[in-house]
Parts: C-alpha cells; structure tokens; sequence
C-alpha cells in the first residue's frame, strides 16, 4: 500500500516538476528556426526590393544598400547590448514602476550566460535572441522610406544605431519583457509588433522627413516609381515574411501559431482589396502600387491582434486598414504637404495605430476574440489607447532629439548636386543600371 501511495504521489508531481522546468521542444523550436528566417527575409530582400523599386532608378542602389548596412549594424548592437536592453529582467517587479520597468539591465551585455542548453520557454534561447533580432533589424529599417533619395549614408548609420538604442530598445522592453514592464503592467496587447514596431517607426519616418525636408523639386516634379516590379516582388516577400513575423510571436507551434497565420492572410486580403476599391472608385482605375501598399497596410494592422482576433475580426481590421491608408497616403500627403517618400507615416503609423487600438475591442470573446481576460472591448480599448498614445509621443520626441543631435554633427542632408545625381553615384560610385 505505501509503495502504491509513492507511486500515486510521483504521479502527482510529476507534471508539477514538468512544468518547472521546461523542456526543449524540436516542433517548435524547428518552426521558430524557420519563422526567423522568414522575418529577416522580410527586411533583405523583402524591404530592399518594395523600397528600392519605388525610388527613382538613380537611387536605387542607395536604398538596398541602407537595408543591407542596417542589417550588419544592428546585427551586432544587438550581440553589443541591445538583446541584454531589451529583454534583461533584471531588477524589475510586476506591478512596481523603476528604471527596469522602461530598460532592461546590462547583464546580458555580449550575450552573458548564454548557452547551447540555454531554454526560452521550450525553444533554444539563442533561436529566440535571433528571432527578436529580425524585428530590432526591420524595424530602423522601415524608417528609410521616410527619407528615401535625400539622407547622407553617415547620418544613416548613426541615426539608426542612435534610435536602436534610445529608442527601439525601451519600448520592446516596456512591452514585452513580461512582469515588471512598463506598458505590459498596463495591460497593453501588442502580440508581434503594432506598438514596437509600426507605430514606433512610422512616427519616426514622420519627424525624420520634416525635419530633413522635401526632396528637391517636390512636389512639383514628377518622381514615379522607376520600377514597380521590384516593389510587387519585394511586397510579396513582406507578405510571405510577415507568417513569420506574426505566427513566429507564439513562440511555439500550437494554436495560437496557427491562428496567427490565418488572421494574417484574411487582414492582408482584406486591406489589399479595401485599398483597390476605392481607388477604383474614386480615380476609375486600380494600380498595382495601390493593391501592394494596401496588402501592407493590411499586414501592419493585424500585427498586434494575430494573437488575439477571430477570423471576423481580422476581415474587419484589414479592410478598415486598407481604407485609411489610402487616404492617409494620397490625399492627407498631399494636402499637408510633408514629403514621406514612400509612405511610411501613411502606412506604417496608420495602419499600426488602427491595429492598435482595434485589437482591443477585437481580442474580447464577445466579438469573436480568443482573450479571456478582456471582459470589456471598451475597457481594453482605453487601455490600448493609452499604450498607442505613450507610443506616439515616445517615438516623436527621441527622434527628433536624435535626428537634431545628428544633423549639428554629421549633417543630416547631401547637397543639392549630389541630390540631383542620384545617391547611387554620389554616395557610392556604383549605378544600378549599366545600359
């Protein structure tokens, strides 16, 4: 009897134990292997390529080559401090706001403590520092489109590592570093990015344009694509990159992982289609620029609820999504006056602002939601509000700090005459196109 009482009480603890101590998982780990590399893909080529084909043909090269310098830069930043910054939990307490709630600590600095056995949940944590590091890198990387065909390579390279730092770094720690954070003590969703990536980025695009000012001739000059292929193959890339963005953040292959994909295709079709609509409605024609951009802004909108919407709920984002874009890209663009060259404010910021607070509402079971702790859609909807708003002036104000602090030293700008020769020259003795 007392050794089937020992029996029935391992049995017991068993699962207890399990629990405790995570155990490595090859299903997930494989995916999250492949999810990362769907993520960088994103930014080379995906990015380069949606980027470089909407720039004129002179400044081609200038823009695959900022993806690619930002791409090595971060890379080691992150090896550096950034992965210690953002995701260090030490010193933080849940529900006490201190330093450590705003910016992780510096004992993870070159990656201290970190083994081949190392364990994040149920996945080698050398796969999650790589997978957070896909997002630290497209996330400077988006800003380029903001000041496409005008910023020095210089100011490019210290802008970035500076805003890396000061600010991308914090706000993925506020978020997401568990127990302890800023904005995830708030109650804040953001499953894969809405607040970390998009809206943090395209404000920033926004303050960065103003602040360099309108490239030379706009908007008087016609400056259209120079080659729209590369933009659907490079938007095409971003939309099969995005599953790893979005179904890579459950960081495991379950449910969650499958759902997340699945919102993510429904929001990308539904924007793209939104998009088309009324710029066939309104200008009698759908372009191939307009249905690519709308898919993105469908992709940025569903980033902070893959974790959380119905099926429903992500048709409903995209669409929405598609819609503002559209207007927020062409007709806002144009009465303001700001030269956002290819559209990061009126895409990224939108889009991620509109996902933003959606995914509140949209995360309730009431509408359709897989979030149990969401009793009231308006309740988490101020919650989202107040996570979004923090966001916006976060971005706004460091940028512009950084963007000042750069252009006292390096100067932000090329001159005029380097400007008309086209980036690809002047800055880098190559032409795109040799014919």
């Amino acid at each position: 009897m007392r050794v089937a009482l020992l029996h029935g009480l391992l049995a017991l603890a068993a699962p207890v134990q399990a629990q405790g101590a995570p155990t490595l998982n090859g299903g997930d780990t494989a995916w999250m292997l492949t999810a990362t590399m769907l993520v960088l893909l994103m930014t080379i080529p995906g990015l380069a390529l949606f980027y470089g084909g909407m720039v004129r043909a002179k400044n081609l090269l200038s823009v695959l080559m900022q993806c690619f310098a930002i791409t090595a830069l971060v890379s080691v930043l992150w090896l550096l401090y950034g992965y210690s910054l953002a995701f260090s939990t030490a010193g933080m307490q849940a529900g006490a706001v201190n330093l450590h709630s705003i910016v992780g600590a510096l004992d993870r600095a070159l990656l201290a403590g970190l083994k081949p056995d190392s364990l994040y949940n149920t996945v080698p944590e050398s796969v999650f520092v790589m997978f957070q590091l896909t997002f630290a890198i497209i996330t400077p990387a988006l800003i380029v489109g903001a000041f496409a065909e005008r910023m020095k390579f210089s100011a490019l390279l210290w802008f970035s590592g500076l805003w890396l730092t000061v600010v991308y770094l914090p706000m993925a720690h506020m978020v997401w570093s568990g127990p302890g954070s800023l904005l995830g003590d708030l109650g804040v969703l953001d499953f894969a990015g809405g607040t970390v990536v998009h809206i943090n980025a395209g404000i920033a695009g926004l303050v960065a344009c103003l602040v360099i000012g309108k490239r030379r001739g706009y908007p008087a000059t016609p400056m259209p694509p120079h080659n729209l292929g590369y933009t659907v193959v490079g938007g095409s890339l971003l939309w099969l990159g995005w599953f790893g963005f979005n179904a890579g953040s459950a960081v495991a292959a379950n449910g969650s992982a499958g759902m997340a994909m699945l919102v993510t295709q429904i929001a990308t079709a539904g924007a793209a289609l939104g998009w088309m609509a009324v710029e066939w409605a309104l200008h009698g024609r759908p372009s191939v620029l307009g249905i690519v951009s709308g898919a993105v802004a469908g992709l940025v909108a569903v980033t902070p609820a893959a974790g959380t919407a119905g099926p429903g709920g992500a048709l409903l984002l995209g669409i929405a999504a598609g819609v503002a874009c559209f207007f927020t890209a062409t007709r806002l663009k144009r009465r303001l006056g700001y030269d956002d060259s290819l559209d990061v404010f009126g895409v990224h910021a939108v889009a991620g602002i509109l996902g933003g607070l959606l995914t509140g509402p949209l995360a309730s079971p009431a509408l359709g939601g897989f979030d149990a702790a969401v009793a009231s859609p308006l309740a988490q909807l101020w919650v989202q509000a107040k996570g979004v708003g923090f966001t916006i002036a976060w971005s706004a104000v460091l940028s512009l700090v950084l963007l000042k602090l750069v252009d006292w030293t390096v100067g932000l700008r090329v001159s005029e005459e380097q400007e008309q020769v086209g980036l690809d020259l002047s800055l880098h003795e190559e032409r795109g196109y040799n014919l």
